[in-house]
């Protein structure tokens, strides 16, 4: 499926970016998304377009440490379930902010021309991400239902200040070799 930007995967890479694991000093607070590091496939994503349609995609991600281990990036590939062109591809740069007690995170998106911010925490057993859309509207970004080899990723946005969201995007993922 996305084999061609897997061959290249090593290319051109920069040199002091990766890290081998977590900063031993903030350890804790970086597993919050260091448990997602390795490799995971997108058993199928769905995304609601603005006429209700829905498009299926099948993909993976890739987690990694960064920066010393304080920080971690990942790397989401996708294409449109039956074709191989990639529809979805795009990064993820995260990072314990110890002065807000919360995350960091900034996604871009080279193919759609989108940088959004955000903040996460743990709110129960949920990772939930708040910012705001490309529109404007404020939009949540949640990690589910987690265990070591899968979780649930989704997206709401409201547009009536927050009195009703809209499930926008929704991933079910599975770790890579999960039980082998």
């Amino acid at each position: 499926m996305v084999n061609k930007l897997k061959e290249s995967s090593d290319v051109g890479m920069i040199k002091g970016l990766g890290a081998v694991g977590p900063d031993p000093s903030l350890k804790e607070k970086l597993m919050l998304f260091g448990q997602f590091v390795g490799d995971w496939d997108i058993v199928e994503a769905r995304y609601t377009q603005a006429d209700g349609a829905e498009v299926k995609l099948k993909g993976e991600v890739h987690f990694g440490w960064i920066l010393g281990g304080r920080a971690i990036q990942d790397v989401w590939m996708g294409c449109r379930k039956g074709s191989q062109r990639v529809v979805l591809f795009g990064t993820t740069v995260r990072f314990y902010d110890a002065k807000i007690d919360a995350w960091r995170s900034t996604w871009l998106s080279p193919i759609k021309g989108l940088v959004q911010t955000f903040i996460a925490r743990k709110i129960n057993d949920e990772i939930v991400l708040e910012g705001k859309t490309a529109e404007g509207y404020p939009e949540k970004w949640i990690f589910s239902q987690i265990t070591p080899q899968s979780f649930r990723w989704h997206s709401e946005e409201t547009h009536d200040n927050g009195k009703t969201w809209q499930l926008t995007e929704e991933m079910q993922i599975r770790k890579v070799n999960a039980g082998h």
